[in-house]
């Protein structure tokens, strides 16, 4: 669902899936025309590509959504490492990537260390993603030889 809260803003409510809640994504609009000056710099775009590189990883992926579903205190390196079945040395490795992205922040209560998300838009972030991929699934299922959760090989697929 798409309206107009008010002139160059855009709100969408996003359904992130499964039980997760919908989201509700502001997106300021104003001075978007299409144009030439709409263009992204070079290194802005550098900046974007960096940014969703640490997202690049199916692990890191799985810690993000674990630490968006954990309870207000975050999770511990343990409790992660049990969930995803990981050794602790890759889940540490993973979680110093999202926390000097600034995406994960730690810290110490007692002998445990927790990890929790820093900004609450990584949810929205996740959800768009998922909502993109679920509207176009054969745009993206087709650099795999077969769909991963159907076994179906797309039509346009090479051999």
């Amino acid at each position: 669902m798409i309206y107009q809260e008010r002139r160059g803003t855009t709100m969408e409510q996003v359904f992130a899936g499964g039980d997760a809640p919908a989201v509700v994504v502001q997106r300021d609009t104003t001075g978007v025309t299409g144009g030439a000056e709409a263009q992204l710099s070079a290194s802005d775009a550098e900046l974007y590509a960096r940014f969703f590189r640490v997202l690049s990883d199916p692990t890191r992926v799985r810690l993000v959504h674990l630490l968006l579903d954990a309870p207000e205190a975050g999770r511990t390196v343990s409790e992660l490492v049990e969930a995803l079945g990981a050794p602790q040395g890759r889940i540490s490795t993973h979680l110093g990537c999202l926390r000097w992205c600034g995406l994960v922040q730690p810290y110490r209560e007692g002998k445990y260390v927790y990890y929790r998300i820093t900004d609450p838009r990584v949810r929205e972030i996740l959800a768009l993603g998922g909502a993109v991929m679920r509207d176009q699934p054969c745009s993206w299922h087709c650099f795999l030889r077969s769909h991963p959760l159907t076994g179906d090989v797309p039509s346009n697929a090479s051999a």
